[in-house]
C-alpha cells in the first residue's frame, strides 16, 4: 500500500451507476464531470431547488464550465432528495458534504454521518457490494473511526469485506473546479481493503483526461495527506510575502526576481511562490488551522502551521498600511476584487473583504468592486462601504485603491478612468499596465523596494484640459 501506481487508460472501463451526495459547490460539478464521461449519475440533496436544477439540466452552482457540460450529459443525470433510491441504482456513492470547522478548529462531521445513515439504511435493502467514498475533508482518524463504526452499524454489514469504504478528497480550487477535477496532479485513494480502493481507482482513472499518479494508501493517511498538502502549500504562500515584506524595506530589491530564481530550484517550485496577498477561501486558512489543532491533540508541536496562520493574518494589516501612507486620514479607498480569486463569488476568508473592514473600522471611505461577488460581499460588509458600479466607476471615486484579486477586466483600468486629483494603486497581483495608467496614477507593486523605500510622489493633480 502507498506505492506508486499507473491509472490506467483513461475511458477503459464499462459505466458505472454512481450516486454523489451533495450538490453544492462541488458536489455538483462532480455529477457533471462523471456523467459526462458516460457514467450514469444520481446527484442527492436535502436542497429541494438544487435537486430540481439538476433534474432539468440546469447548474445549481455558479462555476465556470458546469453549464455547458451539463447541456452535453443531461440525459446521464438524476437528481432526488432520496439517498435510498439513489443508492439502489448505483454501484458506488460519494459524500461531498460540508464539514465546517467547530470552536476548537476540527472539522465537525455531523453532515457527513448523516449521509452515512442515508446510505447504510438503504445497503440494508440492498444486495450486493458497494462502495461508500468520503469525499469531504476530514479529521485524520475520523473514516477509519466513527464513518466506519457508523456505516457498520447502520448497514449490518462488516467494513472492508461486505462493504468498502474510501477516502478520495478533491485537490481542487473553486472557479477552476471542473479542470482541476479532469487533470490532477494527483489521485489520493484511502481504502478500507484493496477491492474498494480498486473499484475507485478505476472510476477516477475513467474521468481524468492526463495519467496522474495514483497513490493508495490506508485511510489515516490519505486523511493526513490531503490537510498536509494544503498546510505546506499555505506555508510556501506565506514564505513568498515574508519575502516580499522584507524587499519593501531593502532599496533595489524585488520579491519577484528573488522568488522567480527560487522556484528554479527543483527542491521548491515555482508554484505559490509569489509576494501578493494573504491567502484565503474555504479550505486553505481552515486546513492549516485543523493541521495545528491535531497535533496539538497529539501532544506535537506544530509550531510552524501556528506561524504560518499568524503571519497570514499580519498581511491584511500590511496591505492596510500601504494604502494609509498613500492616503490622507478620512480620504477615499478602494478595494478591487472580494473573491478570494478570480472565477467565483465566494468570499470566505477574503482577503479583499477583510482588508475594506479594516480600512473602515481606521476611519476611511472605502469603495469596493468585484465582477461577480458584490451580493456575497454585501451580506459581510453591509453599510460600512460604498459599492461601485465597476472598477473603472471605483478608481475615479478613490484617492488610493489595491488591487485584491487578478480579475482580468482589472487590466483595462487606463489614466481616464482615474478621478481627476490622481491616485495610486497596490497592484498585488501584478494586473495593471503602468503605461496606460501613467501620468495620474501610480502603480506600487508589493515586494518591490524601490516602489517603497524611495518612491516619487504620487501625481494628485490632472492637468487642465
Amino acid at each position: 500500500m502507498g506505492k506508486k501506481q499507473d491509472s490506467g487508460t483513461p475511458g477503459a472501463i464499462a459505466p458505472m451507476g454512481v450516486s454523489v451526495i451533495g450538490l453544492g459547490k462541488l458536489g455538483a460539478p462532480l455529477v457533471a464531470v462523471l456523467a459526462s464521461k458516460g457514467h450514469r449519475v444520481t446527484g442527492v440533496d436535502l436542497n429541494p431547488d438544487a435537486v430540481r436544477a439538476m433534474a432539468e439540466g440546469r447548474a445549481p452552482v455558479d462555476e465556470p464550465g458546469l453549464q455547458d457540460l451539463l447541456d452535453r450529459c443531461k440525459e446521464r443525470v438524476g437528481a432526488t432528495t432520496d439517498i435510498a433510491a439513489a443508492v439502489a441504482d448505483s454501484d458506488i456513492t460519494l459524500i461531498i458534504v460540508p464539514t465546517p470547522t467547530g470552536p476548537d478548529g476540527r472539522f465537525i462531521n455531523d453532515h457527513v454521518l448523516t449521509a452515512i445513515r442515508g446510505i447504510g439504511e438503504a445497503l440494508k435493502r440492498k444486495t450486493g457490494y458497494h462502495v461508500v467514498v468520503v469525499t469531504s475533508t476530514v479529521m485524520p482518524g475520523s473514516t477509519g473511526g466513527v464513518i466506519a463504526e457508523a456505516l457498520a452499524r447502520h448497514s449490518g454489514r462488516i467494513v472492508g469485506r461486505e462493504v468498502g469504504l474510501c477516502y478520495s478528497p478533491e485537490f481542487i480550487a473553486l472557479g477552476s473546479v471542473i479542470r482541476d477535477m479532469l487533470h490532477p496532479d494527483m489521485i489520493l485513494i484511502g481504502e478500507s481493503d484493496p477491492r474498494a480502493g480498486g473499484v475507485l481507482e478505476r472510476l477516477l482513472a475513467s474521468v481524468v483526461e492526463t495519467r496522474p499518479q495514483v497513490r493508495r494508501m490506508n485511510l489515516v493517511n490519505a486523511e493526513l495527506t490531503k490537510i498536509a498538502v494544503n498546510t505546506y502549500v499555505t506555508t510556501k504562500i506565506t514564505y513568498a510575502n515574508m519575502l516580499g515584506e522584507l524587499c519593501e524595506r531593502l532599496p533595489g530589491a524585488d520579491a519577484d526576481v528573488v522568488t522567480g530564481a527560487l522556484g528554479m530550484d527543483t527542491r521548491i517550485g515555482g508554484k505559490y511562490l509569489r509576494a501578493a496577498t494573504g491567502y484565503g477561501g474555504p479550505c486553505f486558512p481552515r486546513d492549516n488551522v485543523a493541521f495545528a489543532t491535531l497535533a496539538r491533540g497529539l501532544g506535537a508541536r506544530a509550531d510552524l502551521a501556528e506561524a504560518t496562520d499568524r503571519m497570514n493574518s499580519h498581511q491584511v494589516l500590511r496591505l492596510a498600511e500601504m494604502l494609509a501612507r498613500e492616503a490622507a486620514p478620512g480620504a477615499s479607498v478602494g478595494v478591487l476584487g472580494l473573491s478570494y480569486k478570480p472565477d467565483t463569488e465566494v468570499c470566505e476568508a477574503s482577503q479583499g473583504v477583510m482588508l475594506a473592514q479594516a480600512l473602515a473600522a481606521a476611519g476611511f471611505r472605502v469603495v469596493v468592486y468585484d465582477p461577480k461577488a458584490m451580493p456575497t460581499a454585501r451580506r459581510v460588509l453591509a453599510k460600512t462601504v460604498e459599492y461601485a458600479s465597476s472598477a473603472k466607476d471605483c478608481a475615479r471615486r478613490v484617492d488610493a485603491f489595491a488591487v485584491t484579486t487578478a480579475w482580468p477586466e482589472f487590466r483595462d483600468l487606463e489614466s481616464d478612468d482615474i478621478g481627476p486629483g490622481g491616485a495610486v494603486a497596490i497592484d498585488c497581483w501584478r494586473v495593471l499596465d503602468d503605461e496606460r495608467l501613467a501620468p495620474y496614477c501610480r502603480v506600487i507593486v508589493p515586494g518591490r523596494g524601490d516602489d517603497h523605500v524611495a518612491r516619487k510622489p504620487a501625481t494628485r493633480k490632472r492637468a487642465a484640459a
